[in-house]
């Protein structure tokens, strides 16, 4: 079965405020993202940047900033009980519906059973830490 091509996308770093926790990634070189994102039905505001620079149909792996709207949210949660710090990686696929019917089939549990839509309007879905060895694994698929 092909889901592919399937690479890393991007890692997602919890953080309080997008402004401090931007400072190493800006001291780094990353590549900014053109504008913050407010993703209201997750209760966070992305900051993406880009480890390279972004040309025509191409897509570099990214750091993803995440702020909580509120701290009742996943975001906020997470923080409080964690702290600042990775909270997911993301895979980008090829196809996403098939790849997810694929690990459900293989009693994979998923939090997305399908996809919804996330930052930048990509299709996303998230796959359970149980299923994972502890770490929120999220695919995407360019919509």
């Amino acid at each position: 079965m092909d889901f592919g091509p399937i690479r890393i996308d991007h890692i997602g770093i919890a953080t309080h405020q997008l402004e401090s926790g931007s400072t190493f990634w800006r001291l780094l070189g990353l590549n900014e993202g053109p504008e913050d994102e407010l993703v209201s039905d997750q209760g966070v505001t992305t900051r993406f940047f880009a480890t390279a620079p972004v040309k025509e149909g191409e897509h570099p792996a990214e750091i993803e900033l995440l702020e909580p709207t509120d701290e009742d949210t996943p975001i906020g949660r997470f923080l409080s009980k964690r702290g600042p710090g990775v909270q997911q990686i993301c895979f980008r696929v090829g196809d996403l519906t098939g790849l997810i019917e694929h690990l459900m089939s293989n009693g994979i549990t998923m939090i997305d059973e399908t996809p919804r839509t996330g930052a930048g309007g990509k299709s996303i879905a998230f796959v359970h830490p149980k299923s994972t060895g502890g770490v929120l694994v999220e695919l995407t698929q360019a919509s």
